[in-house]
């Protein structure tokens, strides 16, 4: 009997909910994005329900919306990425702990330090998201007068990932001898300096802190042009993606994993999870109900504010109730300007109706029974579309708490999902192999070997 493909589950937490109307649904906790109480409760809740990775994104400036959107936005405050993280490393054991960090507006050996250090307080259950960051509002906050150019930010990210990576093989896995009788800490000719003088970058290293647990904390990214494809096709080992029905996941799947293979890697070497708004009701009407609640309690100014930061264009001169006009190429998002474009020319909605849907929720969205939510979860693997998904909550902490104790039980009946973690570290939990020491090859394995 053939064995079962097995779905991958992460937590999309930061915001909590990308819904605009979350904080306002009856009984959610308004503060959920910014109370660290909450924030542990629901790390240990999805720990409890064997999700692979609790992911935060993160923005590196307050969201480049009118302030009219803006007061009423819940995102406006949240926790720094990497300072929650380690707290919460502390309370959990199992769930993989994902941070964004750009590749633009921060240094390479800031961002080697910071993942090397979570990867060894949590036990080897660090992730980097690479993001090279949309909004053009972040170039104001690091000193720059405009944003940087689009391909130029992915130019840089490969060789930034290069840099950051190198810096993590600095020691071998073997190099902390600590042998207190002779007084030798670590052996010199186990540590490499990387001396790194590119295009963007110059790094000497080496990296002040031992090899991560994992080798590499596992390597996360996002992203849909061209551009993205490429650096996730030689660099990514899980990829957050965003398609509005299974055929474009299909074809998403199959071109990613393709350019992975004309790079030497395996199509198991990158694990494809699009992001699903799930919406859980006891009947299919109770569902669509409650979306329907959470959507009314978008505001206008909100929606219109979401559609503006999507397009990379201010939308709020347009007139409401026409259909989008031409909208010209920016620096902005690529793939988020051509997925709302396709979306309003698709199902034929005007400005008013495609502002709702931005201000709510537009992408992939399964409403429904634990049932036929599992139905279409199972399907999309099945059928290739992806190896799993990333969770985004309606709202917090009945939507998390609806999909823990329905939808799990219902993957896990059907031999699609875990019940117990395979490992102690993300990897292993994803299925993904540990990284080499490029310097000094594997030295874990070759005691293995030898003994």
């Amino acid at each position: 009997m053939t064995e079962k493909r097995q779905l991958r589950l992460g937590a999309f937490m930061r915001p909590v909910s990308l819904h605009t109307g979350a904080w306002r649904f009856p009984g959610a906790y308004p503060d959920a994005n910014f109370n660290f109480a909450h924030l542990k409760r629901f790390a240990q809740t999805l720990e409890a329900a064997k999700f692979d990775a609790f992911f935060m994104a993160d923005h590196l400036a307050v969201l480049n919306m009118p302030i009219e959107a803006l007061r009423r936005s819940h995102t406006v405050t949240s926790f720094e990425p990497f300072t929650l993280l380690s707290a919460l490393a502390a309370v959990t054991d199992h769930i993989g702990l994902v941070a964004t960090a750009s590749t633009t507006y921060d240094a390479p050996y800031h961002i080697a330090r910071r993942f090397a250090s979570l990867d060894h307080i949590s036990g080897g259950r660090a992730g980097w998201n690479i993001v090279t960051t949309s909004n053009p509002d972040a170039a104001l906050n690091f000193g720059l007068d405009e944003h940087v150019e689009h391909d130029e930010r992915y130019h840089r990210a490969r060789e930034f990932y290069d840099v950051v990576t190198g810096l993590w093989d600095s020691f071998a896995d073997d190099a902390f001898i600590r042998d207190a009788e002779s007084g030798l800490y670590f052996d010199p000719a186990r540590l490499h300096v990387l001396d790194h003088k590119g295009e963007h970058l110059s790094v000497r290293g080496p990296l002040n802190i031992a090899r991560p647990v994992q080798g590499w904390p596992v390597i996360v990214q996002a992203g849909a042009s061209e551009a993205g494809r490429q650096l996730a096709a030689e660099t990514a080992e899980v990829i957050f993606a965003a398609h509005g029905d299974l055929a474009a996941g299909q074809r998403f799947f199959a071109d990613v994993k393709g350019r992975a293979q004309k790079f030497g890697r395996s199509r198991d070497d990158i694990k494809i999870l699009p992001g699903a708004f799930v919406i859980v009701g006891d009947n299919v009407e109770e569902a669509r109900a409650k979306r329907a609640k959470l959507d009314s309690l978008v505001y206008y100014e909100s929606g219109i504010a979401s559609l503006s930061i999507a397009l990379g264009h201010d939308a709020s001169a347009f007139d409401p109730d026409a259909a989008l006009p031409e909208i010209p190429a920016t620096n902005a998002s690529k793939s988020s300007r051509e997925r709302v474009i396709e979306l309003a020319r698709n199902e034929n909605l005007t400005v008013r109706q495609l502002a709702q849907r931005l201000g709510g929720y537009s992408g992939l969205a399964f409403v429904g029974t634990p049932q036929t939510i599992a139905d279409e979860m199972e399907e999309w693997l099945d059928a290739e579309g992806s190896d799993g998904f990333n969770i985004m909550f309606p709202y917090l902490p009945a939507g998390l708490d609806d999909f823990v104790e329905k939808v799990v039980p219902e993957l896990q009946r059907r031999g699609i999902f875990r019940r117990q973690y395979e490992g102690s570290t993300l990897r292993e939990n994803l299925g993904l192999k540990r990284p080499p020491n490029r310097f000094f090859g594997d030295a874990k394995a070759a005691v293995r070997k030898a003994g």
